[in-house]
Order: structure tokens, then C-alpha cells, then sequence
């Protein structure tokens, strides 16, 4: 049919028309018809493609050898100049993919190429779409998609790991035994003003201990103190009782001694 001067181009295709070797103009989807015998017809897919990045193998910026994969999404958007730049646009795409890819990864530094993947992505898009530009290709979208670290790097960044978590464990260990004490010396405080606040915390452990039911014996300090405080009562009773007597004979003599004045 293109050669009797019918085409049909589909609604994602745009229909490039040569007249005697030189292009004509592009045809729009639907029914066109043509000069036959002298107009030629190329149709130019203007979907998106999705192009794969093969694995390759990059020594970054300080020294490290990694395999990086990418995948890259462009479509053509003048089918004039996809056809007439350049013989074959996805391989050209592919390749300077691959070479972008092995650039700018191989200017940064590993932890960058693992942390800052967006800025990467972002870094070869721009220098994709600005080579592309010339051949009616806009790129959509480049990804970093899988990036393959020595066994040796690997064991290294697990150690570094944890040796992290370790040191985020310590000083929350540390953080919480400073907030402790400075609630304990707040407790003491309290309990130095108000010192029945300690007989019953002493209460509420025995409480406690009563419920597991087991044969600990405890003797809190306050009831150490009460002892102490028993005893000194005694005594003070003691010297009371002593003095007692003496008291009574001096009262007598008094008494004696009244009626003698009188």
C-alpha cells in the first residue's frame, strides 16, 4: 500500500514522508494518502522506551571498584530529527547512557553513590538530555538500580554498622543513667523533707515482696532508726526513774523545813 500511496499511521506513530529523498513533511495518525512511486513513508514510534543500563564495573573517587546498573526511560519527540541526525537512536542512547553512568559515578565517592543516589540519577539525566536534545530525544528518567559491592566492602560497611549501633546503644545507656540519678537525688530530697515518705515506700516494698511470697528477710533503715529511737527512749525513761527519788526527799525536806519558818 505505501508504494500505491495509501499509509495508515497508528495514533502513537508519526509518519515521516521523503519525496525523491528528501523529507516532505510528517504525517499526523490516521489514513494518508501519497504520490505513488515517489513518496516514501517512515514511521517513528514516539512511545516511551525503556532502556536498560548493563552492569559495569566503576572505580569511584576514592578508590573502590563497584559493578552499577541503570535503567533510563526517553522517548522521541522530532521524528524528523530521529531519523535524520542519527542512523540508530536507541544504541546511541545506549551507549552514552552507559558512558554518563560510568562518569559521574566514577567522580563521586562511595558513600555518596549509596546515600545521594537522587542527586546521581538527577546529574546523568541533565547530561543525557542536553546530548540528546540534537537527535529529537528527550529523556525522562534515569535510575541507579542496583550497585554491586566487594565481599571485602561489604564485611567492612557491616562492621562499621554495628560498631554504630553499639556507640548509639552506649550513649543512650549513659543518657538514661544521668536522668535516673538526677531523679534519685530529687527522690532523696524529697524523702530527707518528709521522712514518713520512706516508711512508706518501705511499706510498699514489703507489700511487694509479700505477693511473690518468698523468704527474703528485709530490715529497711527507717526500721533500723526506730530502734535506735526505741533505745533512746528507754534510756531517757531510765535516767526519769533515777532521778525520781531524789526528787520526792527533796520535796519532804521542804515540807519539814515550812513549818519551822512558820
Amino acid at each position: 500500500m505505501p508504494n500505491l500511496g495509501i499509509a495508515i499511521v497508528r495514533q502513537y506513530e508519526r509518519g515521516v514522508v521523503f519525496r525523491l529523498g528528501q523529507v516532505r513533511d510528517v504525517r499526523e495518525p490516521g489514513l494518508r494518502f501519497m504520490i505513488p512511486l515517489v513518496d516514501r513513508m517512515r514511521k517513528i514510534s514516539m512511545r516511551t522506551v525503556t532502556l536498560p543500563v548493563p552492569s559495569q564495573q566503576v572505580i569511584t573517587r576514592d578508590n573502590v571498584s563497584i559493578g552499577v546498573a541503570a535503567v533510563a526511560y526517553f522517548r522521541r519527540v522530532d521524528p524528523v530529527k530521529s531519523i535524520v541526525e542519527i542512523e540508530n537512536v536507541v544504541a546511541a542512547v545506549s551507549q552514552i547512557a552507559q558512558t554518563t553512568v560510568r562518569n559521574v559515578v566514577g567522580r563521586s565517592l562511595l558513600d555518596t553513590v549509596l546515600t545521594d543516589t537522587e542527586t546521581l540519577n538527577e546529574s546523568i539525566k541533565d547530561i543525557l538530555d542536553k546530548i540528546t536534545q540534537q537527535w529529537g530525544v528527550f529523556v525522562h528518567l534515569v535510575e541507579l538500580k542496583d550497585i554491586e559491592l566487594p565481599q571485602s566492602m561489604q564485611r567492612a560497611m557491616a562492621r562499621q554498622a554495628e560498631a554504630e549501633r553499639e556507640k548509639r546503644a552506649k550513649i543512650i545507656a549513659a543518657e538514661g543513667e544521668a536522668l535516673s540519678a538526677g531523679r534519685l537525688a530529687e527522690a532523696a530530697d524529697v524523702i530527707a523533707a518528709h521522712p514518713i515518705a520512706l516508711q512508706l515506700r518501705n511499706l510498699q516494698v514489703l507489700g511487694e515482696i509479700a505477693v511473690e511470697r518468698n523468704s527474703t528477710i528485709v530490715f529497711p533503715a527507717q526500721f533500723l532508726t526506730s530502734v535506735e529511737a526505741l533505745a533512746r527512749f528507754a534510756e531517757q525513761q531510765h535516767a526519769q526513774a533515777g532521778r525520781r527519788p531524789d526528787e520526792a526527799a527533796q520535796v519532804q525536806v521542804a515540807r519539814a523545813a515550812s513549818p519551822a519558818r512558820n
